[in-house]
């Protein structure tokens, strides 16, 4: 079953403003979290994020939520490892 991808306008922004190879690692990992958005290669769920999840791709974090009943991947933010805890 492929999810339905949905962007925050805060990821979106974030994806706007990427240099070109780190936008085609990002939109490659996107696609694949469609795919199988809880496979342990691509995500994990945070400790205490209330159903939030995490990815990873080199210094950067996607948080994302997966709406089962609307078949949908929330992405809520796409930024640096180090700031992308904070606003959790």
């Amino acid at each position: 079953m492929i999810y339905s991808l949905r962007l925050s306008n805060e990821a979106a922004k974030e994806l706007a403003r990427l240099d070109r190879p780190t936008l085609q690692r990002m939109t490659q990992r996107l696609e694949e979290l469609r795919v199988d958005p809880f496979n342990a290669r691509y995500s994990a769920a945070l400790t205490n994020g209330d159903g939030l999840r995490k990815s990873r791709i080199g210094g950067w974090r996607i948080l994302f939520r997966v709406n089962r009943d609307q078949i949908e991947v929330q992405v809520l933010t796409i930024a640096r490892r180090g700031q992308v805890y904070r606003g959790v």
